[in-house]
């Protein structure tokens, strides 16, 4: 199949980015535990729940990609003083490779911008080593390093990386 062929849901002209709604919370922890299933090896056990996204609502918001074929990723973004943080980017795995979590990175990054904030803080698990290089290309650099919390239990040996981005 020609790339101008691709199926309409991997198109990115019909995209359109919102903000979620409440009503939204069921349908993003199904988005965000089908794109963290690759975590399965490090976590045991979804990633959220309906209640968690409704948690993470009231300091943040999600910020929703959709097309015709319906949520196709989300981004959540919290303000802190000047600086934003970016959690849970999740891409529905049917659609990922497509450039969606780049787009997902630069509306969050433009909402954290019409907000006066100055830079940008995410933070990553060092076992999905995939992950700083992907924010390394978005003009990411690592600050430092944490615990994970103990309650978390992860199954293998690994750590939080915490990376920043000067978006002002």
């Amino acid at each position: 199949m020609a790339p101008d062929a691709a199926p309409s849901h991997h198109r990115h002209e019909s995209l359109q980015i919102r903000e979620a709604l409440l009503s939204d919370a069921e349908s993003v922890a199904d988005l965000i535990n089908s794109a963290f299933v690759v975590e399965r090896p490090i976590f045991d056990g979804d990633r959220t729940s309906p209640a968690g996204v409704r948690n993470y609502m009231e300091k943040g918001k999600f910020l929703l990609t959709e097309d015709s074929g319906g949520l196709a990723g989300c981004v959540y973004v919290e303000l802190r003083g000047d600086r934003g943080y970016i959690g849970l980017l999740s891409v529905d795995p049917q659609r990922q490779g497509f450039g969606l979590g780049r787009k997902l990175m630069d509306a969050a990054e433009q909402f954290f911008r019409e907000n006066g904030c100055a830079a940008v803080d995410l933070h990553v698990v060092s076992a999905r080593t995939p992950l700083p290089a992907f924010y390394h290309r978005l003009g990411y650099v690592e600050s430092h390093t944490s615990a994970i919390p103990a309650d978390a239990n992860p199954k293998v040996l690994c750590h939080f990386i915490h990376m920043t981005k000067t978006i002002g």
